[in-house]
């Protein structure tokens, strides 16, 4: 792997709450234009590693690296300003605001280095809202949308922040296969469309295998496999984490 290539280097994390070790030595690259899946049980660590990568928790150890630059001591809104940027396992929209707005504070903060008056953040909102397919609906109260519309939206909220490298969390969960299938459609297009390296992290199996280059795995807070999605798949570890070692050497997930 070219140095060159590599957008996102995560060196050594562990988080320690008390006695409990959430994360133990997890390290991964990602590269630029990827999109790489983070997969693993419940309680595996994956939005640990999210909160420590993105700042929002402190690190036991470790470093994280965007593009080269340790970023391991700055807070979440100096991180978003490099260009890391994150949604949310849970929504959490600006209540009381309209859809249009709720993306117009992304648009107005966000990664250093361009345009910040309130007229550059609405024409890059209107923009965004167009290409996530909510322009129909910019006006309506965040309260009176669906739990799709709402993802799409927090998403187009991190995308009006102009960011490089995203972690999306879990923004299918909750949709049904139809919904899933479309997310995952919208996900891959705008990667192209935005020039973005993507961490997908995500319960739904079908749904990372179909849109990740490469997938990461992590039980009990370590990462126990990497590869593409067939050798992920059929990886007996991964089978094992998931199913229990009555099925491992049986089946595929």
């Amino acid at each position: 792997m070219s140095a060159d290539s590599v957008m996102l280097r995560v060196d050594s994390l562990i988080k320690d709450f008390g006695a409990l070790r959430a994360t133990n030595d997890v390290s991964f690259d990602v590269r630029k234009g990827e999109i790489v899946g983070l997969i693993g049980p419940n309680g595996a660590g994956k939005t640990t590693i999210t909160n420590l990568v993105t700042g929002a928790l402190s690190k036991t150890s470790g470093r994280v690296f965007l593009r080269g630059e340790d970023i391991s001591g700055l807070k979440p809104f100096e991180i978003a300003r490099k260009g890391l940027a994150r949604t949310f396992q849970v929504v959490k929209p600006l209540q009381g605001m309209t859809v249009a707005e709720n993306v117009l504070v992304g648009a107005l903060f966000g990664r250093d280095g361009r345009k910040r008056d309130v007229a550059s953040a609405a024409a890059r909102t209107e923009e965004i809202l167009s290409q996530v397919g909510l322009e129909k609906k910019k006006d309506f109260p965040v309260g009176a949308i669906t739990l799709p519309d709402l993802k799409r939206m927090e998403f187009a909220r991190v995308l009006a922040m102009e960011p490089e490298v995203v972690f999306l969390d879990e923004v299918m969960a909750g949709l049904n296969p139809v919904e899933v299938s479309e997310a995952g459609e919208l996900v891959k297009r705008l990667r192209t469309e935005k020039n973005l390296t993507i961490v997908y992290i995500e319960h739904i199996m079908k749904a990372v295998m179909d849109i990740s280059d490469r997938i990461i795995v992590l039980h009990h807070g370590e990462k126990i496999s990497e590869g593409t999605p067939k050798e992920v798949v059929n990886d007996r570890r991964v089978v094992e984490a998931y199913l229990g070692k009555r099925y491992a050497g049986k089946c595929e997930i």
